[in-house]
């Protein structure tokens, strides 16, 4: 695994994208509604020898509507459903600065994900043991890397400051600024894919990033199956 390309890219311009596809609607059906017959008098009986004085007309009941019933077409709305908003795809997005508890480490490409994943338990496993609760998803922040490896720092938001930190363990600021936003789902090992669309994706917007980027990881990297997480890639431009 190698991701040192992104901190070769220099180009200029900026273009957000955002996909949402929604399904149509479709109108309401009016049924027609069935007109009440009309009544009828009729004509006066004619005089007989033996009634010559009848002359009052006599006047029909008038006849009850009938009632109809819409079809089910008229009274069931032909709705499709909703079409999933797609995972953002460089969307521009400013990030904002939290508290962070600091592990700084160094790991090869071929150990990367288990590196990781001991970082965050060195963490949580502070955290724990002085009674303080995360605020946030973890971060890593990469600072440098090449071939071999890379220089990490991963990083766990707190609204409370843990005592008596070991070396490797820093109070710190995640990251701030404009950046663009990529989402990778499935295993890390399969991440040089999203960093290849990545990098293909600055090239083509002809984007200028900055020497680091950045991984959310919004399902917890040490309880989900690796093939099921869900990382935030955030790029920071110039």
């Amino acid at each position: 695994m190698n991701r040192s390309r992104l901190l070769r890219l220099a180009v200029a311009a900026l273009a957000p994208a955002v996909a949402l596809t929604l399904g149509p609607a479709a109108t309401l059906a009016q049924a027609p509604q069935a007109a009440p017959p009309t009544a009828t008098t009729p004509a006066p009986a004619a005089p007989t020898p033996d009634k010559p004085d009848q002359t009052a007309p006599a006047t029909a009941a008038p006849a009850t509507p009938v009632p109809t019933t819409p079809p089910a077409s008229a009274v069931t709305p032909n709705m499709a459903p909703a079409t999933p908003a797609a995972d953002p795809f460089g969307e521009e997005i400013t990030l904002t600065p939290k508290t962070v508890l600091i592990y700084t480490g160094n790991a090869t490409w071929d150990s990367a994900f288990e590196s990781l994943t001991d970082a965050f338990k060195a963490l949580q496993a502070l955290l724990a043991k002085q009674g303080i609760k995360p605020a946030g998803d973890p971060l890593v922040v990469y600072t440098s890397t090449d071939d071999n490896g890379f220089v990490f720092q991963a990083e766990m938001p707190v609204e409370q400051e843990p005592k008596d930190l070991p070396k490797n363990m820093t109070m710190g600021k995640s990251p701030e600024g404009k950046a663009l936003k990529f989402v990778h789902r499935g295993s890390y090992d399969n991440m040089d894919n999203t960093y290849e669309a990545i990098t293909n994706h600055l090239d083509d917007k002809r984007l200028e990033a900055k020497d680091l980027f950045i991984e959310e990881y919004t399902t917890d990297p040490l309880k989900t199956a690796e093939d099921k997480l869900v990382i935030n890639v955030y790029v920071p431009l110039k």
